[in-house]
């Protein structure tokens, strides 16, 4: 078993997510780590033989006076091999030269820096310290240009870069708290993959894997696009990392846990080779040299400020802990199965005594009818009922059948989809146990029938929270009434991506929103897309001119949706809904392998709405600036008080002393005052940038390519110069 190599105790408590490791002067590692009070710091442990340099001479602390949301280490220099702190708030990111004690920039970040990474991304020459905030991804040069810049659907959580593609070049890996991860090749999106809870935490690992880590507990490896393995645990994941603790050449998914757990876990198969226990969460977890011995020591930080270091396994132990481990699981696999046979083999005889009694009791009562006994070449004869046996025999042929439905819903019932699952005879449904991610708490759903509504059919309400499509995994209990066994079905279903949308007339009355397009497609190949995306009780087909045109209706209340198209390729959008528009031009778009789409958007309620909303953002920014100057104001008053009211002090005059320090408590009080208003009118900013950014993140989801590109950053381009009529006509044309 590993054992750590040392501890040692910062004695600060620190906050989780927050660590990281970082080669200040370029050659010996650094642990550096945020406090809960506002400070950052840095464990040099080769500072302590320096001359000159106590005990604790190897500590240093860095005041940020802010609450920290995020740090992060790296080389920000191409040219210099010291890497660079960047410190992350609500309101700014800090970029510190820890060597020379020295600020290399300091930067505005309206939007909070929640994730901060530093790297090369795609073909952008310079390394950037990319920030997360809300909505909006923002990269920083070593000189503080703003050289990247994005938006995404939520706040950003987690970042992360990696090879995504194999094609020797970084992608940014983002999670937020839409429970989406997206790769951003640049600012273009070139994959999306959906999961069950806000994405907290990402790190590479081999090749274009990379693990995450969920807010509900969940950890696991995805393949590119394709998710390796899950594993689900009551207690929280607070850190992930890649690290080759069994020194196999393949890095392990190393987690800590908010128990104060750390274990590490196989890349292929999410198999545990090895773990320990903090006495409090784990903080964080890192890699370095950090004995300066030429090795890489996994390094865990636990939120009471207690490190703990592990060598990898010596060469003796290559590979045993997972041998080991997978030989003890192989056993315990294989005991289970045995079991379970077992149990199965065992019901087996017990039907068969149960079928042969039951045969015997029905052959005499055969007889008793005026009949012979009963045999295969004989079968009962007619009037003599078959009694159903309580050890759960059922007819061979019995089949399970599902059918989904939309329902549109009444005054006791909301609308939503509708799972039929029935057998094909008169046997009863027991019991359903549906498995489906994102649809149902806890990501499964039971229904027990009471014992006298047992039926032959089951029927279970599904309401999808988002236009995605999803794999619904069913088990049925089937059987009789009176058995105490049932035989258990299992298939799967898949959910339409836009089921939540119900076909009605045409005569529906349009929304104002539209979004136009062109393809080059025939029209039937856009109905074969129509039939398997939407749920639909039969095909729909063209009409007697070879257009398109159908009506939709929303069963979440966002309203109609007309779906046109015109024998020219033509294909027009009629709906309120920005994200319904942009769901149905990607998922058009994936369909027809279209790599580049320009669309002409007109929604005039959201740009309404977005004109508010910028006017908002002008007077909080205003009310900001004043606030400001006001507090600039109060420090200089202050100042002057405290030492008017000193000198009286030393001189005796005790009326002014007392009058001094009344007036610079009620300065006090208006300062308190006035920061609470600030802090109100800070989060009233962040709530309208955040929509701004929405807005933004909408019009390049209806766009796809290059055109998605040029329509973000112009509209970035056109907010930094405050230029709201060329914002309007960029999200309405995709142009400047």
């Amino acid at each position: 078993m590993l054992v750590p190599i040392f501890t040692l105790n910062f004695k600060h408590k620190v906050n989780p997510h927050m660590v990281t490791i970082g080669k200040y002067d370029g050659i010996h590692c650094s642990l550096t780590c945020a406090t809960t009070a506002g400070k950052v710091i840095v464990h040099s442990p080769h500072n302590r033989n320096q001359p000159g340099r106590n005990a604790e001479g190897d500590l240093a602390l860095l005041s940020i006076n802010q609450q920290i949301s995020s740090v992060s280490a790296g080389k920000l220099n191409p040219n210099i091999q010291n890497d660079v702190l960047a410190v992350g708030t609500q309101t700014n990111l800090m970029v510190y030269d820890v060597e020379k004690n020295t600020d290399l920039f300091y930067k505005d970040t309206p939007d909070g820096s929640n994730a901060v990474v530093i790297g090369k991304l795609g073909d952008i020459p310079s390394t950037m310290a990319i920030v997360g905030g809300n909505c909006s991804i923002q990269g920083y040069d070593m000189e503080g240009n703003e050289n990247f810049w994005t938006v995404t659907g939520d706040n950003v959580c987690s970042l992360t870069l990696l090879d995504f593609t194999n094609n020797s070049q970084n992608e940014l890996i983002v999670g937020s708290e839409d429970y989406d991860i997206r790769v951003f090749r640049e600012d273009e999106i070139i994959a999306e993959m959906t999961e069950t809870e806000a994405i907290t935490c990402l790190c590479p690992m081999e090749s274009s894997k990379f693990g995450y880590a969920l807010a509900n507990g969940t950890v696991g490896v995805y393949e590119r696009s394709s998710r390796y393995w899950r594993i689900k645990s009551k207690n929280q994941a607070i850190t992930i990392t890649s690290f080759d603790l069994d020194s196999d050449g393949v890095p392990e998914l190393i987690t800590g846990w908010s128990n104060g757990k750390i274990d590490a876990r196989s890349d292929r198969s999410g198999e545990v080779i090895f773990k320990d226990n903090f006495p409090n969460a784990v903080a964080g977890v890192v890699q370095g040299d950090y004995r300066q011995d030429g090795g890489q020591q996994l390094i865990c930080v636990s939120t009471e400020g207690e490190v703990r270091g592990y060598n990898a396994a010596s060469e003796e132990l290559r590979g045993n802990l997972m041998d080991t481990n997978m030989e003890q699981e192989t056993i315990r696999d294989l005991s289970q199965r045995k079991q379970n046979l077992m149990l199965e083999l065992r019901n087996y005889e017990e039907n068969q005594k149960a079928g042969v009694a039951a045969s015997g009791v029905l052959s005499a009562r055969a007889q008793q009818a005026g009949g012979g006994p009963v045999s295969a070449d004989r079968p009962f004869p007619a009037g003599v009922e078959y009694e159903q046996s309580e050890m759960g025999v059922i007819p061979a042929s019995t089949q399970l059948q599902t059918t989904l439905s939309v329902n549109p819903g009444d005054e006791k019932n909301p609308a939503h989809v509708e799972l039929i699952v029935a057998t094909t005879n008169d046997t009863v449904v027991r019991a359903v146990l549906i498995f489906a991610e994102g649809i149902f708490e806890g990501e499964s759903h039971v229904v027990h029938p009471n014992a006298s509504a047992l039926s032959n059919c089951v029927r279970v309400p599904i309401v999808p929270p988002k236009d995605i499509p999803v794999d619904l995994h069913i088990k049925a209990f089937i059987g009789y009434r009176n058995c105490s066994q049932y035989h258990v079905f299992e298939l799967t279903r898949q959910l339409p991506r836009f089921s939540m949308y119900i076909l009605c007339g045409e005569d529906q009355e349009e929304a104002k929103g539209t979004c136009t397009f062109q393809v080059n497609e025939r029209v039937q190949r856009i109905v074969m897309w129509i039939n398997q995306n939407f749920l639909l009780q039969e095909d729909v087909q063209v009409d007697a001119n070879g257009c398109i045109n159908f009506a939709f209706l929303s069963l979440r209340a966002t309203g109609p949706f007309h779906f046109k198209m015109d024998t020219s390729g033509t294909i027009i959008l009629k709906t309120d809904d920005m994200d319904l528009a942009g769901d149905v031009v990607q998922a058009l778009a994936n369909f027809l392998n279209l790599d580049d789409l320009h669309t002409t958007i007109d929604y005039p309620d959201e740009m309404e709405r977005l004109r508010e909303v910028l006017v908002k953002v002008d007077e909080y920014h205003a009310v900001r600036q004043k606030l400001t100057a006001e507090m600039a104001d109060h420090s200089n008053l202050i100042r002057s008080l405290v030492v008017r009211a000193e000198d009286a002090r030393l001189m005796g005059d005790m009326g002014n002393m007392k009058k001094g320090y009344t007036e610079l408590y009620n300065m006090n009080r208006d300062l308190i005052n006035g920061y609470k208003i600030r802090c109100g009118n800070h989060q009233e900013l962040l709530a309208a940038l955040k929509q701004v950014n929405l807005i933004i993140q909408k019009a390049g989801r209806m766009r796809v390519g290059k055109y998605k590109t040029q329509v973000v950053n112009a509209c970035r381009a056109a907010i930094k110069n405050n230029n709201v009529n060329a914002l309007f006509k960029i999200i309405k044309t995709g142009g400047s």
